[in-house]
């Protein structure tokens, strides 16, 4: 029996729609999961240099001027008020500050953000990714080799220009991609620290070397390559840029689901124009975000200088972790709390992000002042509190970003998600800067026995 025409017709629609929508789920499936791996890539070697950044420096101390954990207290005889007392600094010091690694793994990825909104949009994608993946590979086989610190920090430097390029970039990119983009690129930079720093920690109490074990890490500028043009499905606005021009229409992948404002994004941004924003356009993005711009870099302020002025000198003696170990699992904890958070955006959205600024400047000062008296009895107290710094500047990263994506207009998204990203280093490098005379201070400070 033959089947009348308009029921056959019907049939061949809803099997081309079922066939379209597995076919969109399918790519969308695939566009979320790149975004965390690059996320992940992306920042993977510049955890890895933090968390080997006591190591490194340790490298430089003599053999026989090594403290252990019972001999680490300097005993010196002073004359105070008359009488000749002894003294002692309560401080296991490196020679110098983890904010020398903390500098030189931030200041260039500092001076690519500052410099990439005003040119990096008339550069393609394609070659702007290939030349992160060759500086990361080129970083890690640099300090994996280095025999001399000034070697090390360049091979830092190159894998920092790396993270600050491809962060500028792989934002901007989520301009063409679904929203959800966001949340799963910023949960792949919390994986980074929470894997890198558990890898590190791992390899090296596994008896690897601190340089070996970053040797390890060139996996990392592999998967990169790969998720990007690979998984990745590329869309037109991407893969037609050529230098110095932008195409004039700019097409969106399918969405895995369309609501009526994104059907709205998706027309507005097929019909615009060129969307290399004049730089008068990018000075006034700039300012209508502000707002978000400015708790954020004040969160990696008072994270950083925590992280790389004052963890180092957060030494229980007398706990069952030796001094390297303890570095070792606060940047582990800390960068769990940093991925918990990267990744809760679509489960809790806070759209008042001075409140994480506040919160965390309260965690720095309690951090200082147990430099200072000493009145945190148990490591895990320490513990307990460096998680919840993580949690904090987790939560201040995904959702700047995430209230930019879904609030400006979408001819300026481009632009207004990749600009931001220069508010993190700029706290950062602030921080390195503090953290240093800080460090400096704390080792020189003597106290009366």
């Amino acid at each position: 029996m033959k089947m009348p025409e308009s029921e056959s017709e019907e049939n061949d629609d809803a099997i081309t729609n079922d066939r379209d929508l597995r076919n969109r789920k399918w790519i969308a499936r695939r566009n979320l999961s790149s975004f965390w791996l690059l996320g992940l890539c992306n920042n993977y070697a510049y955890v890895i240099m933090l968390s080997a950044a006591f190591d490194i420096l340790g490298e430089e101390r003599a053999p026989s001027t090594t403290p252990s954990p019972i001999t680490m207290l300097t005993v010196n005889w002073s004359v105070i008020n008359g009488t000749t007392s002894p003294t002692i600094n309560p401080y296991d010091c490196n020679p110098s500050s983890t904010a020398v690694i903390l500098l030189a793994d931030i200041l260039p990825c500092l001076l690519i953000k500052l410099a990439s909104p005003w040119f990096a949009d008339l550069i393609p994608y394609d070659v702007r990714i290939g030349f992160c993946v060759i500086l990361i590979a080129a970083g890690l086989i640099m300090v994996s080799f280095a025999k001399t610190l000034a070697l090390t920090i360049i091979g830092v430097s190159l894998a920092s220009l790396a993270s600050g390029l491809g962060e500028f970039s792989f934002l901007s990119m989520a301009t063409f991609f679904d929203e959800n983009v966001v949340s799963t690129w910023s949960s792949g930079t919390g994986g980074a620290g929470l894997f890198g720093a558990l890898s590190y920690a791992g390899l090296t109490s596994a008896g690897l070397s601190p340089r070996n074990t970053i040797l390890v890490m060139l996996i990392i500028p592999v998967l990169m390559a790969s998720s990007y043009w690979l998984v990745l499905v590329r869309v037109p606005a991407i893969q037609s840029c050529t230098w110095g021009r932008r195409q004039a229409h700019i097409q969106y992948p399918p969405l895995l689901e369309e609501t009526e404002k994104e059907e709205e994004d998706i027309t507005s941004i097929q019909d615009a124009e060129a969307s290399h924003l004049p730089w008068q356009e990018k000075v006034a993005v700039l300012k209508s975000v502000l707002y978000l711009m400015i708790p954020l870099m004040v969160v990696y302020i008072a994270e950083y200088f925590i992280n790389q002025g004052l963890y180092e000198l957060l030494f229980f003696p007398h706990a069952w972790l030796p001094h390297q170990e303890q570095y070792r699992w606060y940047q582990v904890l800390y960068q769990t709390g940093v991925f918990i958070s990267r990744s809760s955006v679509n489960i809790v959205h806070i759209r008042r992000t001075w409140i994480f600024a506040l919160m965390q400047i309260a965690n720095m000062i309690i951090f200082l002042t147990q430099l200072f008296y000493f009145y945190i009895p148990s490591i895990f107290i320490v513990f307990v509190l460096v998680l919840f710094e993580g949690l904090l500047g987790g939560a201040a990263y995904v959702n700047t970003f995430y209230i930019i994506r879904r609030e400006v207009s979408v001819d300026k998204r481009e632009f207004a998600l990749g600009a931001p990203t220069v508010s993190d280093s700029i706290g950062i490098s602030i921080a390195a800067l503090i953290a240093v005379p800080t460090h400096t201070a704390f080792c020189n400070r003597v106290v009366v026995k």
